[in-house]
């Protein structure tokens, strides 16, 4: 494959919301670490994994977002003591709406990761990215001609 045509290759494009307690101080870990990361991704910091409402993701994949990625405190270890078994629970709603509407779910994830864990941050990136490759472009988004809203 020319160089060309690879920088004309699909490259999915991936949201991710990241706890700023745990998975931010993850993020930032693997990037001292120098861990290398895929640059599909976008990293937007909440407060907690819970401030991320279920029309913000479908926003998201609406508009043209191949994926997105919720990252939050391991269970048990939240700042704001429940707000991870709430986007757990959400998560799990979530994913059946997903089943509902014909929509794959692989284009939704929520991980735990520490911010000890710089690792498993670039990790479960690569993992996302790699995933998403495979899956193709988001036939929802607007970008693909299917959804305008």
């Amino acid at each position: 494959m020319s160089s060309e045509n690879k920088s004309k290759a699909y490259q999915p494009k991936i949201l991710v919301f990241a706890c700023n307690w745990c998975s931010y101080a993850g993020a930032d870990m693997a990037g001292v670490s120098r861990l290398q990361m895929p640059p599909n991704c976008r990293v937007i910091r909440v407060m907690c994994s819970a401030r991320v409402r279920p029309e913000m993701i479908l926003s998201a994949l609406f508009k043209g977002i191949d994926a997105v990625l919720v990252l939050g405190c391991h269970p048990g270890d939240c700042h704001y003591s429940e707000g991870n078994y709430y986007t757990r629970r959400r998560g799990i709603i979530l994913k059946k709406l997903f089943d509902a509407f014909g929509m794959m779910q692989e284009r939704f994830q929520i991980r735990w990761i520490s911010a000890a864990e710089g690792v498993r941050f670039s990790e479960t990136i690569r993992e996302m990215v790699e995933r998403v490759a495979r899956l193709g472009p988001n036939p929802l988004g607007k970008d693909h001609g299917r959804f305008t809203p």
